[in-house]
Parts: C-alpha cells; structure tokens; sequence
C-alpha cells in the first residue's frame, strides 16, 4: 500500500448509510479524495444514531481528519450529557472511519497504527440460540460440522425473581446436550435473571465447565456481580453494553469479571482506550 501523505485530510462530507436488516455504516470523505468507513450498528436504535450522526456531521466538517484524538475528545466531552449507546456508537462509527483514513494516508493497516499485531490466529465460537432443545441440538451439530469446536447459546429466558426450578434444570439440560457433542460452550444470561435465580443456574452449570458465563446480571451491578463471581469458578465475561473505558472500572476494581468483552462495532471504538 503506497503512502498518500501529501494528500489534504480536512474532513469535507460524513455520510450515513442503513443496510437490511440492521446494518449502519459511516462515510468519511477528505476535500484530498481520501475515504474511511466506519461502523455504529446499534440494534434497535438505527434512527437514533443516524440523527447522533447527522448533528455530529455539522460539527466536524471542516477539520481536520488526522486530529482523531482531539475529535473523540470534543464530540465526546464538549456535550453536557455525555455517554450513553446512541452516541457511544454514533461516535465510534466517525472514529473507526477517521483511522480508515490514517491507514490509507499512511499506507499501513490500522493494526499497525495500534501498535502491531499481535498473533495470527484467533479462536472462534458459533452462536446458535438455544430457546428450545430441539434448536439446541440441530444449531450445535450445524457449527460442529461447519468445523466449530465451541459455541455460544442462550442461559435462559426471563426469569421471575423466584421461579420454578424446572427453568434452570431445563436450562442445564440444553448445555449438557451440547456439550455431550464434544464442544465447548459459553452461555450467555443477557441479564435476564435477577441475582437469586442467577446464582442457582451459575451454581448448577458449573459440573458442564462452560467456558464463561455472559451478562449473568445486568451490566449495571458491578457489585452483585463481584460478589456473584465470588460464589462460582466459572469465568465470568460482560462488556458489550459498556460504553467507555470508566465504565468498565468498576468492574475491573472488584475483580468481577474474568472476560472484558468491549465491542469494537457498536460501543467502544479505536480510540477510546486512550480518551475514555
């Protein structure tokens, strides 16, 4: 990839571009002809974000692109009501486009301009779902076959604050059907079990040594789920309904969770390790 340094970085247009289903993507556009695409696909609120965006557009045109820091900063701290997941993904969409564009100017991938690879080869699991156990099975042997050695799949539905035992052993049932096809597993809660309940399926699943729980409580209880992660030894993970660097504090303060899980695409951009 060739350099283009002497090319112009001054921001000229920001689009915005919706794909079926769910699909939200950001076009960055410099007055030197350079083009970055970033993403802040945010289910259920693509309209939202789109205006975020298009407020977002009437500030920053005219700067300068190669000032990306300085950009997060004051899009993220010049407001009165900061944060949030609209915005949050909104701004990461600009900031994943404005590193598009230093790469390209550059002639270098953005990995390197984050410090270099750092391996070659990560692992990957399947989702399959898991509402019921006939969908866990048939979901499962589909990503065994696709040559997966480990899936993701539903805890539970919603949960009443006390509720039927038959819920969580019927839940352990579906786990221990996959895992007696040879794959690993990690189950994600989605918060939607109160803490009672939780610490029951937590407790119960941990003979099948799924690989993590996820969001086993609502991502705004770093203390229940510190003192949840004192009761069990399966990994516990959550993140991607964390906004910001702080955000995911108090979490890491307590010792709450085992897996920091920040998403990239929708919440945590390219820069917010370093802003945020």
């Amino acid at each position: 990839m060739s350099t283009q340094t002497h090319l112009s970085s001054k921001i000229s247009n920001i689009e915005v571009f919706r794909l079926p289903p769910r699909w939200l993507f950001v076009r960055v556009e410099t007055d030197g002809g350079l083009v970055g695409w970033g993403e802040a696909t945010l289910e259920g609120h693509t309209e939202a974000i789109e205006g975020a965006l298009c407020a977002i557009r009437e500030t920053f045109l005219g700067w300068d692109g190669d000032k990306i820091q300085d950009i997060w900063q004051h899009a993220y701290r010049s407001r009165f009501y900061r944060g949030g997941p609209v915005l949050m993904s909104a701004l990461s969409g600009l900031d994943i486009a404005l590193w598009d564009i230093k790469g390209k100017k550059l002639g270098v991938p953005i990995w390197q301009l984050l410090g270099g690879k750092i391996r070659d080869r990560v692992k990957v699991y399947g989702w399959i779902g898991g509402d019921s156990p006939q969908a866990v099975v048939e979901g499962a042997s589909l990503r065994k076959e696709q040559g997966f050695t480990a899936v993701k799949m539903n805890g539970t539905g919603a949960l009443d604050w006390i509720d039927s035992p038959t819920q969580l052993t019927d839940a352990v049932a579906r786990v221990r059907d996959v895992r007696a096809l040879g794959l690993d597993v990690g189950v994600d809660f989605h918060g939607r079990v109160h803490k009672g309940m939780a610490k029951q399926l937590a407790k119960l699943l941990e003979p099948l040594q799924p690989m993590f729980i996820e969001e086993p409580l609502l991502p705004t209880q770093p203390e229940e789920i510190a003192d949840l992660s004192r009761m069990i030894s399966t990994p516990i993970a959550l993140g991607e309904r964390l906004y910001t660097r702080s955000d995911f504090r108090p979490y890491l303060e307590r010792r709450a969770i085992d897996i920091a899980q920040p998403d990239v695409r929708g919440i945590v951009s390219f820069s917010t390790p370093v802003c945020g």
